[in-house]
């Protein structure tokens, strides 16, 4: 029996200007590389066993007009110099066997930093409830992020995050950070 259950993951970032607020997304798609794809939004489940590869080697993988899977963050504003970000954040188990978790954080007036910290934040969160990893949410992300580790249960976190600045001009400024997912 055929598994859907993907077995390479790669991560991409971009950002789109355009007067056209749904132009100014396919710009950001261009600028991270996946425009040709048909892409299908999914949750945030990183796949067990899942092999990372760069952006480069993943879009060598993909034919124009192929559905694809992809877990996303967007943003957009039309608003000049207002800050917006998109992230995606990554927890990875110590047990390949076992699933990880992604996460989509796309906030205003948040600085690319801050946010990738939230959305990695959250995906160890996510991972750490499931793993039944005791942890205090109320302490600060780098305190938990050493428990979490310390815990052997979760060997790696990171984030894709891109952000950026309202076009001075006024017209429409999106970002997209993306998990794409392939058999």
């Amino acid at each position: 029996m055929k598994s859907n259950v993907p077995s390479k993951i790669f991560f991409t970032k971009g950002v789109g200007k355009h007067k056209d607020f749904l132009s100014s997304f396919e710009a950001a798609l261009r600028s991270a590389g996946i425009e040709k794809c048909n892409l299908v939004m999914v949750s945030s489940i990183f796949p067990p066993g899942c092999k990372r590869v760069s952006r480069e080697e993943g879009l060598l993988e993909i034919e124009p007009g192929e559905i694809t899977f992809a877990v996303m963050a967007r943003n957009s504003t039309n608003e000049p110099n207002r800050l917006i970000s998109a992230s995606i954040g990554v927890a990875i188990p110590a047990d390949e066997s076992q699933y990880g978790y992604l996460s989509e954080y796309h906030p205003y007036g948040i600085n690319g930093k801050i946010a990738g910290d939230y959305a990695e934040d959250l995906a160890a969160q996510m991972l750490a409830t499931t793993l039944g990893v005791e942890f205090d949410p109320e302490v600060n992300w780098n305190e938990r992020e050493q428990v979490f580790k310390m815990s052997g249960n979760i060997v790696k976190t990171l984030n894709v995050t891109q952000s950026a600045e309202g076009d001075k001009t006024g017209i429409w400024t999106t970002v997209i950070s993306a998990a794409i997912l392939l058999p």
